[in-house]
């Protein structure tokens, strides 16, 4: 449908600006169409901050970590001064690709105000999950000891996400527990933390979580209880 409306764009020849062109370039980018998107970013006559976190945005999801950096640094060159929505671009795409210390490169610039604004909770929340994903945990529990402010649930949601796929169930625990906390009519997390407690043979705080599940009518969704798509949710929040 999009590209649809991008023909009739063509036949009525209708000029390709800052605004039409960014959502152009936004939708061929969340559709998984990067070079469609790009093309689209290359014949639009006059671009700013806009258009160019559309393809940052997309390449982040489509988890091109380095050619995300490429165009963000690409982008500095051209004298396009990044902002809030580049940097959790970024960053999010150094998680999902792995690049640990090109993230911490890249969050030290922030906080130290190479980009002329304060990192904010959302920039943070992406640091732990670069720490997370990359299976480094007790940084990722160290940094959000250090933060300005709390830890949030995308946080916390992280470190579960994280402790999950290392097997380490003593923070996957406390991710779990700290998620209850936040959100305890969420259903997901009673059935993760009762899960790490099977593993761990802890049979009576199975029991008790079930007790706690029943007590607050709270249904086991096998369609929602996966941590992987609670995570990807809060992700994509961010690049929205």
């Amino acid at each position: 449908m999009g590209a649809w409306i991008h023909g009739v764009v063509k036949r009525e020849g209708w000029e390709l600006d800052v605004v039409l062109g960014t959502a152009l370039v936004d939708m061929y980018g969340k559709c998984g169409r990067l070079e469609e998107g790009l093309s689209v970013f290359w014949s639009m006559k006059e671009k700013n901050v806009f258009p160019w976190n559309a393809v940052v945005k997309g390449l982040a999801l489509a988890k091109s970590g380095e050619e995300a950096i490429w165009w963000f640094k690409r982008m500095e060159e051209e004298g396009v001064r990044p902002d809030e929505v580049t940097l959790l671009a970024v960053l999010s795409a150094c998680s999902h690709s792995g690049l640990v210390e090109k993230g911490r490169e890249i969050f030290g610039l922030l906080v130290d105000g190479r980009y002329g604004f304060c990192a904010n909770v959302k920039h943070y929340a992406c640091m732990v999950d670069v720490l997370a994903r990359s299976g480094r945990l007790h940084e990722a529990v160290e940094f959000m000891g250090r933060m300005p402010f709390g830890p949030t649930k995308a946080m916390w949601g992280s470190l579960l996400y994280g402790s999950k796929a290392e097997g380490n169930l003593e923070l996957g625990l406390l991710a779990a527990e700290k998620l209850i906390e936040l959100e305890p009519e969420n259903s997901s997390y009673y059935v993760h933390l009762s899960n790490m407690y099977a593993a761990m043979g802890r049979w009576g705080d199975v029991e008790n979580v079930r007790g706690v599940m029943k007590d607050r009518q709270l249904i086991k969704d096998l369609g929602c209880s996966s941590v992987e798509v609670e995570h990807q949710r809060h992700v994509n929040q961010f690049l929205a």
